[in-house]
């Protein structure tokens, strides 16, 4: 499994119904994309749930560096540069997948919280940690799943999850989901990821 995202924070008075229309429209190219397990269109607005900034951020989980591949050089990710610039896109290996205890429930809100992992840590340790954090955040009350993942280069643990209410049970960044694309969601193997 292959984390990936990218943000684009936009000014705090822009027509966040411009990103509504966008993914109305584009949402549904990726329902079918190969190799993709999922792919939340996410989005926060500026002053709603907390956010200081408005922002459109899709969170994605691949089953294949191939089909992740497709997407950036194949052509599905050259539409959103020529509509707002090329952004940067982090990418973090996967260390665990768990589906939630509200798995059948529709993902309505997503938690993305980045934590460096400290110098000096025993990294066999830290990694436990952030596997037993996905399950724990697996079992809390509307959960639908959740997911943490590494970025060695800068060093940085992700935990991704989607929830079917606006109170997770989860510390980091609130978003709405705006249209959730989860062709191959069941391939995306469970549990620890070694």
């Amino acid at each position: 499994m292959h984390a990936m995202q990218y943000e684009l924070t936009l000014p705090a008075d822009y027509d966040m119904d411009v990103i509504h229309a966008r993914v109305s429209r584009v949402g549904p190219l990726l329902d079918d994309w190969e190799g993709l397990g999922l792919k939340a269109y996410l989005m926060r607005e500026r002053g709603v749930h907390g956010s200081p900034v408005n922002q459109y951020a899709p969170f994605y989980l691949w089953n294949t560096v191939e089909g992740m591949n497709a997407f950036l050089w194949g052509g599905g990710f050259q539409g959103l540069s020529d509509d707002f610039g090329r952004p940067t896109v982090r990418q973090w290996t996967g260390l665990a997948y768990e589906e939630g205890v509200a798995v059948g429930s529709p993902a309505l809100f997503a938690v993305r919280r980045r934590r460096p992992v400290p110098d000096g840590a025993v990294l066999c340790e830290a990694v436990r940690e952030a596997v037993d954090e996905a399950g724990r955040l697996a079992r809390e009350d509307g959960a639908v799943l959740a997911a943490a993942a590494v970025d060695t280069s800068h060093w940085e643990s992700v935990h991704f999850s989607l929830w079917e209410h606006d109170t997770p049970k989860a510390d980091g960044d609130l978003f709405r989901v705006l249209h959730l694309s989860a062709p191959e969601r069941t391939a995306l193997t469970g549990g620890r990821q070694w």
